[in-house]
């Protein structure tokens, strides 16, 4: 008898034992857990962390992430409106948003990570299929001016109106709206590498040499423009320096030569005879030189005042 009772405890033990060991669990932070039981979902999922109960043997824990995961596409080459090809590599956020609702639609993260692939990549082509290459290519905040002749002849000039972050953000609008009933919440999608095909990008490339020659030369030129008009500018402040310095030359001059004269008329209004003397002997002084034979006649003012001096 006392070795049933001890049976019977013992039983009662590991019973215990298995029951806290299978009914209770601990739910990390940033994990969510949905309770089934055969299979089936029980109850609304579990999101608060720490301890929690479930019936033992009979009820199972489907864990799921809180966190936000990232879904990556594979590269593909996508037409656009204009019928170029682009070489895309777009990359989104997701995170589960009901669990409950994403064990019975989805199951599995990788399955879920296929089902986003169908859904992104089915809207990035639709979007780029719409869209022309100079749309696809260019940020939503780059000017258009140098990109426009990377289009086709049709588009050349037209002013385009999104831009990869418009479209990017049209991608996400679009898919956001099939998510949910996965349980899915899609937070964004991103454009993480977006290229020309090899048969486009040496034409492109050869087109930003171009375009960057152009502007290079309409920068000489601009330069060249303003050269000049400095040049200009300098010579034409250069004469107008010369003219007025010529001018205030001629004005000093002339009235030194006034003065001039004026101290010469005074001068040979007080002595006119010796007025002429001195300016005879001046004469002589320029005329004259250390080797100089000098031929007057018996007329000439000079010869006139060297025979007065003569006679006296």
């Amino acid at each position: 008898m006392k070795q049933i009772v001890q049976f019977f405890l013992v039983g009662l033990v590991l019973l215990a034992i298995a029951i806290v060991y299978d009914g209770f669990f601990i739910l990390e932070e940033g994990k969510q857990v949905v309770i089934t039981q055969f299979g089936a979902p029980v109850g609304d999922p579990v999101t608060e962390a720490g301890l929690h109960f479930k019936m033992p043997f009979i009820q199972q824990t489907e864990v799921f992430e809180k966190k936000i995961l990232i879904w990556d596409g594979d590269p593909n080459q996508i037409p656009t409106n204009d019928k170029t090809y682009v070489y895309l590599d777009v990359t989104a956020r997701w995170r589960i948003s009901n669990a409950l609702q994403f064990l019975q639609a989805v199951k599995t993260t990788m399955r879920a990570q296929s089902l986003l692939s169908d859904i992104i990549d089915g809207t990035v082509r639709d979007m780029v299929n719409k869209n022309d290459l100079i749309e696809i290519i260019r940020s939503s905040d780059w000017s258009v001016e140098t990109m426009s002749e990377t289009a086709s002849p049709a588009t050349i000039g037209k002013k385009p109106n999104n831009g990869r972050d418009q479209i990017a953000s049209q991608i996400l609008e679009l898919a956001s709206k099939v998510t949910p009933q996965y349980g899915i919440e899609l937070i964004d999608v991103m454009f993480k590498r977006v290229n020309y095909i090899d048969s486009v990008r040496l034409k492109v490339y050869d087109r930003m040499i171009s375009e960057r020659k152009r502007i290079a030369a309409e920068k000489r030129s601009m330069g060249e423009g303003e050269k000049a008009e400095i040049l200009g500018t300098v010579d034409r402040k250069l004469k107008e320096i010369i003219s007025t310095a010529n001018k205030e030359a001629v004005t000093i001059k002339g009235k030194a030569d006034a003065e001039a004269t004026r101290i010469y008329g005074t001068a040979y209004s007080q002595d006119p005879e010796f007025y002429a003397f001195q300016k005879t002997l001046e004469s002589y002084k320029d005329i004259i030189g250390k080797n100089s034979s000098l031929v007057l006649s018996s007329d000439s003012d000079l010869y006139r005042f060297l025979k007065s001096i003569e006679g006296k």
